[in-house]
């Protein structure tokens, strides 16, 4: 059985990681099979979301696996590290909105997984950290700019510096979450929003996707051209002609991604 496991449903995909007996920690192997998949993800134009998970009840990912850490010498970890480091970039930068369904535990290079994608549900119990510093590293995964972007540089620091847990409840009151919702309601949850994005003219959300993740990163002008040139990638469609169509004919429009 593999360590990363790709499931379709239709036209959404699902990154289970399967390790829950070790928490769905990253081994080497696990962080390889998932940069195949993610670029499988980004090549597939059937797939318009993503939903990525954790099997089992305990833990969406408790991050690297410390078990092999304590194996390898320091050219392996620098291997390591930047395997999760371009692997979770290649996450964030699939044109395909991402939800991340928290079903328990996400620290460390897990809560990283989590902030890489676009949306994050978490179960109520569930609790989440960048935790690295209390094993006397930091995040290497992107969490010290992500964390920071999202929540503000103050209280990033707070959470990175102090290596503090945190509950569902209050990574919602954050604004690290999008929505927090009972064990049993989680994937249905995921699969909603999911649902309510790939109705949309797949080409048009990828662009927004694109133009908001570029833009927000630089300065209002830069970020205005971006959006210009991402909407000029629209404008040749057939979605774009066929939503104008559908509404003239009062249906549903029919997308194609063309």
């Amino acid at each position: 059985m593999k360590k990363i496991e790709l499931l379709r449903k239709d036209q959404l995909a699902f990154i289970i990681i399967n390790r829950p007996e070790q928490l769905n920690c990253f081994d080497y192997e696990s962080l390889v099979q998932l940069e195949e998949i993610a670029d499988e993800i980004k090549l597939d134009k059937s797939i318009r979301a993503v939903i990525v998970t954790g099997a089992g009840e305990r833990a969406f990912s408790a991050g690297a696996d410390l078990k092999e850490r304590r194996t390898l010498n320091e050219q392996e970890v620098r291997r390591n590290v930047n395997k999760i480091r371009s692997v979770f970039n290649m996450i964030e930068e699939l044109p395909q909105p991402t939800i991340a369904a928290i079903n328990g535990y996400a620290l460390g290079g897990g809560f990283e997984l989590a902030l890489v994608c676009d949306f994050r549900i978490s179960v109520e119990e569930a609790q989440m950290g960048l935790t690295e510093v209390s094993w006397a590293i930091i995040p290497g995964a992107g969490g010290t700019q992500r964390l920071s972007r999202l929540i503000g540089t103050s209280k990033a620091k707070e959470l990175i510096l102090t290596a503090r847990k945190i509950t569902a409840k209050e990574a919602m009151d954050m604004g690290i979450l999008n929505k927090v919702v009972g064990r049993d309601q989680l994937i249905n949850a995921a699969e909603e929003l999911a649902g309510e994005m790939m109705k949309n003219g797949p080409m048009a959300v990828t662009q927004a996707k694109y133009a908001i993740n570029y833009g927000s990163n630089a300065d209002l002008q830069t970020g205005l051209a971006i959006e210009s040139k991402a909407y000029e990638v629209i404008i040749p469609t057939k979605d774009r002609i066929e939503a104008l169509v559908a509404f003239n004919e009062k249906r549903p429009p029919q997308f194609k991604g063309e």
